[in-house]
């Protein structure tokens, strides 16, 4: 039998390793460890003005309050005082003497209980010099206030493209920011080893940065901190760089006092003090013809950054390389500013800029297609990347690998989307105060880390002697099944059964100088990685058969267990008792770095992605016309996942990022006073999608004929962030519901907030 016929580990629907403890509650997060003794509790005081000066900063209340053992503030920082990611060093532990957002931790304190320590913090004695603060993009933009440089990109001569275009649209979109609303919050818990070393156990995406962060900070060497996560209750990019600063305190409290200290996020404090989804401004130009093509166009972004770098610069890079979506745009010029502003840093949210930059798109598509009186599909479809010279991409890159003509056009017809639309405008004709609306949008989003150098893995696979095998690998689980999928492909290449495989924690320790398990390369990485380590064991264990039993190294196969040389097989665990005992070594580590691509971003052109991953989504919707509420009738999906490693994980992860994008278009609203103080900051005034929001028909399926052109782990493709922008068909279908009512889809902004909603209605009306 041929490794390709038997019976694989992968392309199957298996139950994501943590499903039944997740059921049971017996799922171990950071916060269930058993605590050590003599553990300590942290807390943070923080600002309550937005920007100004600390006049006086009196802790001594707190530092004589009942329970507390230490108190901290920048003046007791070693090391270097920062905790930014891409090292900008614009971000410290603490506010020093100058605010910049309300909620900005100033000090910190470590007590027997957690309840002692928040009580604690409050008995702070500050006063402040408040300055004016910018909490707004266009007060920012107004001031000349940005984070980083301006960026362009530019293919053709856009301004003269429109201009000779025989029709344009023009407008201003606004897209909202968006809190990760995790299940489990920021937690972190610290250690004192022996030799000064610090053992962490972190909620984080990104183990290696906690670990070298801790390092600077603490003036050690990154070998003096190990970094463990086994999983995260959520994370959705709020994890990335975020959790960084909540380890250090704790690390900070724990070598004061040499004593375990823990802290963990109250959800009100984790929503103020932590960052978001960018929001932005897109204001656009473009010109096309009779048909709804475009001929050229001209976008500019503007993003709310917060007070700090953090990851705004490639989030906003991203929006940019995302502002094109599925289309073909014969002239284009994108140009980005990253503003900066008096709120807390925002940073990566599943998508990283990528939905903002696919929402300006969308709207000019569904404003050429109101312009012509025609169906927006149609205006889609006439757009859509296809052979050269209509493939490259406005940053030169060549779309080589586009399904979306066939993929859509299958949709529209399973999703019976022509005579629903038909049914759609006569419900609108025979209806005065409920408006439906309907819209199919397709989602072309880019693989790989558009940071070159992070687009590397690794792994380290043990075999044991009685044929159990012990995988570790950089990635990280915060319940999109990473490990499960690493599991089957490990699984896979000794051709033994998946529970033969362990599932273990991703620590520092065993796999060095990872990058963030993020832009849904995750799997790609870490299944590649992981197979790397795996065909070095397989390739001594089939060294020493051939030399063993003299037969070739093509009838050698590893399946069902077993291991088949020639006409005869034996079970896996014996012939690794066999090979341990020749002295053949059965631990391997693996390595990856994704090929092919390249970037250079002052000419922005190159190749930025691996490959893209496709999509799309019919949403029909209906509004109420007295009050703006809105609900979702019904989905129908159609997602390309390649050849899918696990479709059971997968399906889970398109319905998720669905059901999270809809909640970003249509509920979920951040809202800051002109204090700067954020004041939806709790379930009870930040509204996430629940039960009652997902529609009762939800069709949701894998593209069946999906293949991933590129050598990725076994033809699969990404999954993680590109189904949360198959959303957008929801916003664009309250759009044509709002133009039903007679309003201007022009003044439709994101969230489509009841409110925003008669406000867009209204606006029609007037005019």
């Amino acid at each position: 039998m041929s490794d390709s016929a038997r019976d694989k580990a992968v392309h199957r629907a298996v139950a994501h390793d943590s499903a039944a403890k997740h059921v049971q509650g017996t799922a171990m997060y950071v916060d269930d460890i058993p605590e050590p003794r003599n553990l300590l509790h942290a807390y943070f005081g923080t600002s309550t003005v937005a920007h100004g000066r600390i006049k006086r900063l009196d802790l001594d209340r707190v530092r004589a309050a009942e329970g507390v053992k230490a108190v901290i503030t920048s003046a007791d920082i070693r090391g270097q005082d920062d905790i930014s990611p891409v090292h900008a060093a614009d971000e410290g532990v603490f506010a020093n003497d100058h605010v910049q957002f309300y909620g900005q931790p100033l000090f910190a304190v470590a007590a027997s209980s957690r309840d002692l320590a928040r009580r604690a913090v409050r008995l702070a004695g500050i006063e402040y010099e408040p300055e004016p603060a910018i909490v707004d993009i266009d007060a920012a933009l107004d001031a000349g206030l940005f984070v980083s440089e301006a960026h362009v990109m530019s293919r053709g001569d856009a301004e003269d493209a429109i201009c000779n275009s025989p029709a344009s649209v023009e407008g201003v979109l606004r897209t909202g920011g968006q809190d990760h609303f995790y299940l489990e919050g920021q937690v972190s818990m610290v250690i004192p080893v022996e030799d000064g070393d610090l053992q962490v156990y972190t909620s984080s995406q990104h183990p290696s940065e906690v670990q070298q962060t801790i390092a600077r900070v603490l003036d050690k060497p990154a070998n003096a901190v190990t970094v463990e996560v086994r999983r995260m209750g959520g994370a959705f990019g709020g994890k990335e760089t975020q959790a960084a600063q909540w380890a250090v305190i704790a690390a900070l409290l724990a070598e004061q006092t040499g004593r375990p200290v823990k802290l963990r996020l109250d959800r009100d404090d984790d929503m103020q003090s932590t960052g978001k989804r960018h929001d932005f401004i897109i204001r656009y130009q473009a010109g096309f013809d009779d048909q709804g093509r475009i001929n050229g166009i001209r976008f500019f972004h503007a993003a709310r950054c917060g007070m700090s770098s953090d990851l705004s610069a490639p989030i906003a890079d991203r929006a940019m390389f995302h502002a094109d979506n599925a289309y073909y745009l014969p002239a284009a010029h994108i140009e980005s500013h990253r503003c900066k502003t008096h709120t807390v840093s925002n940073t990566a949210f599943r998508g990283f800029g990528g939905p903002q930059g696919m929402m300006g798109i969308e709207r000019v598509i569904d404003e050429i297609a109101q312009h012509l009186g025609t169906d927006p599909w149609q205006v889609r479809r006439a757009n859509f990347y296809a052979e050269a010279p209509r493939n490259i991409t406005p940053y030169f890159m060549e779309v080589q690998d586009s399904v979306l003509d066939e993929l859509c056009s299958q949709l529209a017809d399973e999703s019976g989307y022509t005579a629903r639309r038909t049914d759609v405008m006569a419900f609108n004709e025979s209806n005065e105060i409920h408006k439906r609306g309907i819209a199919l949008t397709p989602v072309k989003f880019g693989i790989s880390f558009t940071t070159t150098f992070l687009n590397q893995a690794g792994a380290l696979v043990h075999v044991y002697k009685d044929g159990s095998i012990h995988l570790n690998h950089g990635g990280t689980e915060m319940g999109q099944g990473l490990m499960t999928k690493v599991a089957q492909v490990v699984a896979d290449e000794f051709g033994v059964p998946l529970a033969q495989v362990k599932i273990t924690a991703t620590t520092t320790a065993k796999v060095p100088n990872t990058t963030a398990t993020a832009a849904s390369a995750g799997s790609d990485m870490n299944g590649m990685a992981a197979r790397a380590a795996c065909r070095t064991i397989r390739e001594r264990i089939t060294d020493f058969l051939v030399d063993e039993q003299d037969v070739s190294r093509s009838d050698i196969h590893f399946e069902q267990g077993m291991v088949r040389y020639g006409p005869q097989s034996e079970a896996f665990a014996a012939i690794i008792e066999r090979v341990w005992m020749a002295r053949i070594s059965l631990s391997a580590t693996g390595f990856y770095k994704t090929p092919k691509i390249h970037y250079d971003r002052e000419q922005a052109r190159g190749r930025p992605f691996f490959y893209f991953a496709y999509g799309a989504a019919v949403s029909e919707v209906e509004i109420d016309t007295l009050t703006g509420e809105n609900r979702i009738l019904r989905v129908d999906i159609l997602h390309d996942t390649g050849q899918s490693l696990n479709p059971a994980v997968d399906m889970g992860q398109i319905e998720g990022g669905f059901v999270q994008g809809a909640g970003w278009l249509t509920s979920e609203e951040l809202w800051w006073d002109e204090k700067g103080q954020l004041r939806t900051h709790a379930p009870s005034t930040y509204k996430i999608p629940t039960c009652g929001d997902v529609p009762e028909e939800f069709h949701a399926r894998i593209w069946q004929q999906g293949c991933n052109r590129e050598e990725t782990i076994h033809k699969s493709k990404a999954v993680g962030e590109p189904p949360l922008m198959l959303a957008i068909s929801v916003f664009s279908a309250l759009g044509q519901a709002v133009v039903a009512a007679g309003g201007d889809l022009s003044s439709l902004d994101a969230p489509a907030t009841p409110e925003r909603i008669l406000n867009a209605i209204a606006a029609g009306r007037r005019d």
